[in-house]
């Protein structure tokens, strides 16, 4: 019995040898071309929030004194133009309400802001060619924006934050009082 056994798988070995070559030898099935397409729309350039409020606090001395605060600007490039921007500003002069006033060249800029990109994104830091420092123009109504901030051409893509340190002015015969000022900060395309 265990001879006709192996007489059987003598006789299949040489049919499984066969099978086995016709699968290695037939042809491989034809490639294919096939196109992929990507479109993609530019987005805007914009502020990722609004400009937030500046206070300043100081308790007077009866010296001349200079007090400062940051103000964080976000700004979001996704045009993917490379034209640049620009942020410019105005104000209204610090004053109390009818009352007292500060000077209309009181607000500056000492040295240029810092930037950096926002968590998660990858950008291209603005180089920015404003000098400094630079004075905030103030009146009783806002006169025209200067430009405060820039990114060059090819620079400020993606969404970074440009933060300013601001100082304001105060002579040592400023009243106590709340004044306040109205900013109006712009983003335009283009350095």
């Amino acid at each position: 019995m265990g001879h006709t056994a192996r007489l059987r798988l003598l006789r299949t070995a040489p049919l499984l040898v066969a099978v086995c070559f016709a699968l290695a030898v037939l042809p491989a099935a034809a490639a294919g071309a096939a196109t992929a397409t990507a479109t993609f729309t530019a987005g805007s350039l914009a502020f990722v929030s609004a400009p937030p409020n500046v206070s300043f606090t100081a308790t007077l001395n009866g010296l001349n004194q200079t007090v400062t605060a940051t103000q964080a600007l976000d700004v979001s490039d996704a045009t993917g133009s490379g034209a640049g921007w620009s942020l410019s500003a105005t104000s209204t002069t610090f004053a109390t309400g009818g009352g007292p006033t500060l000077a209309t060249n009181a607000t500056t800029i000492a040295s240029g802001p810092t930037r950096a990109c926002d968590a998660g994104s990858t950008c291209v830091l603005a180089t920015n060619s404003v000098s400094y420092p630079y004075t905030l123009p103030a009146a009783g109504s806002a006169p025209t924006a200067t430009k405060m901030y820039n990114a060059a051409v090819n620079t400020g893509e993606g969404n970074q934050t440009v933060t300013a340190t601001w100082s304001l002015t105060l002579p040592a015969t400023t009243p106590p009082g709340t004044y306040t000022s109205t900013w109006t900060i712009s983003l335009a395309s283009g350095p």
